[in-house]
């Protein structure tokens, strides 16, 4: 298994070394080092972490704006990182696609489980994009092929799965999937 990269945005100096000196010594590779969300933005397009640790408050744009704006760009777990234990922080921080929170004062053996869940949930919601996509497109095949044979069985007098055994054939003969078979006949005889 490769190295998580992991980027860093925190505009307190010694917090982010800290955090550094943390992840580092658990077998992370911080890849990137941010001081405020523009910068966190700007290094998370050019250093494609696995992972993002952003502090909420920071100059110029603070950690859920630059989160939100990673996330446009990008999918990856993101922890924020804050002193403020704040119930709308927490609401905003869900809506903004975050994965993770810790609140400082952070414990070490608060950080790694805390990254290490963020990228499970992660990997679970890209797994359930994939699988919706999946599903999406079966659906519209089934779609197309139950109108392609509609159309035969008007135009053609055959039976269900007569057109059905047409669009198969097609398919097979062809080498291409029913649902483009299906697409043909309706843009066709439709």
């Amino acid at each position: 298994m490769s190295t998580t990269r992991v980027l860093i945005a925190e505009d307190e100096t010694i917090i982010r070394l800290d955090l550094r000196t943390l992840l580092e010594s658990a077998g992370f590779e911080v890849c990137a080092e941010a001081r405020d969300g523009v910068e966190a933005v700007e290094l998370a397009a050019a250093s494609s972490p696995d992972v993002a640790v952003l502090d909420v408050k920071m100059p110029r744009l603070d950690g859920l704006e630059a989160a939100r704006r990673i996330l446009d760009e990008q999918q990856l777990p993101i922890v924020l990182l804050t002193a403020y234990g704040d119930p709308e922080i927490v609401a905003r921080a869900g809506e903004a696609g975050v994965f993770g929170y810790l609140v400082k004062p952070f414990r070490e053996q608060d950080v790694v489980p805390a990254i290490r869940t963020a990228q499970a949930r992660h990997a679970e919601l890209v797994e359930l994009r994939l699988e919706a996509h999946t599903l999406r497109e079966a659906l519209e095949a089934r779609k197309a092929i139950e109108r392609a044979k509609g159309i035969l069985m008007a135009k053609e007098g055959l039976t269900e799965s007569e057109a059905f055994e047409r669009l198969r054939r097609a398919s097979q003969r062809s080498g291409r999937p029913m649902k483009v078979i299906a697409d043909a006949v309706a843009a066709t005889l439709g």
